[in-house]
């Protein structure tokens, strides 16, 4: 959680305990809102619009989505891309067409070079900085106007507060930087048109100026938010659990020192 500092409101733990918190209320967030995140990639790669009346779209609606790829790839589908996406190694996608980590890893190197693994690197590069700014400013923000809208008396739940506050940045941030993330994830899946077929057309990109010119040119200024809903509520669920897990982990560490003591 770089840039919050859990001792600003008395809390006594070190650098470790902030470490693993951080690190931990990370990996319970990814595992509860991989479904999400799975869907909403099925969007941003779908070129067809999300509507029912479009005869080649597969997928229109978020609800829809998930009840089709449980009835086609069973539950397990839904933490598909699971493992890199924890470790933060190599994109979603590969996955996605290959049987196993390991055999995507082999087979892309081999087919397209080391070079094949940082696809996406520049509207992620472009995004990040932006993004994890937009979190911080808008949570603080939030927790600002959080203390000025309720009274004293009112405001006995920090995690409840924590979980608003943490939801309100997601979806505030991501609503700002999300084109560029669309942009990454079609870049990413480059060179797995032929895997990708079953679900409809497919296009190839040479750069994300051109994947952004290739998407405002045959799917208009709406196609750079497909995935927006799923998105927005991933966002709100994830970076809403993660302070909420956090500030958890740190008042646990703080009591566990407290009753040492």
């Amino acid at each position: 959680m770089v840039g919050y500092d859990p001792k600003a409101d008395g809390r006594n733990i070190s650098s470790f305990e902030v470490a693993v918190a951080g690190s931990g209320s990370g990996l319970v967030t990814r595992v509860m809102i991989s479904p999400l995140d799975v869907i909403k990639i099925r969007f941003q790669l779908q070129i067809e619009r999300l509507s029912r009346s479009d005869p080649g779209a597969k997928y229109h609606g978020i609800l829809q989505a998930g009840r089709q790829i449980l009835q086609e790839e069973g539950p397990t589908a839904f933490w598909k891309g699971h493992v890199p996406a924890q470790l933060l190694s190599i994109g979603y996608g590969a996955v996605q067409v290959y049987k196993t980590l390991r055999d995507a890893v082999v087979t892309m190197y081999r087919t397209e070079g080391p070079l094949v693994f940082y696809k996406g690197l520049n509207p992620t590069l472009i995004a990040i900085f932006p993004y994890a700014g937009f979190q911080f400013s808008f949570y603080s923000a939030l927790k600002h106007v959080h203390k000025w809208v309720l009274p004293a008396e009112g405001r006995n739940n920090e995690n409840l507060r924590n979980l608003l506050c943490g939801s309100g940045a997601g979806v505030l941030s991501k609503t700002l930087t999300y084109p560029l993330d669309l942009f990454k994830k079609r870049l990413q899946v480059g060179g797995f048109e032929r895997a990708r077929v079953t679900f409809g057309q497919v296009r190839s990109y040479r750069g994300l100026l051109d994947c952004a010119q290739q998407v405002l040119q045959e799917e208009g200024p709406t196609g750079l938010f497909k995935g927006l809903s799923p998105s927005l509520l991933k966002a709100a669920l994830s970076t809403g659990f993660v302070f909420f897990w956090y500030e958890l982990f740190c008042s646990l560490f703080h009591h566990m020192k407290k009753a040492d003591s």
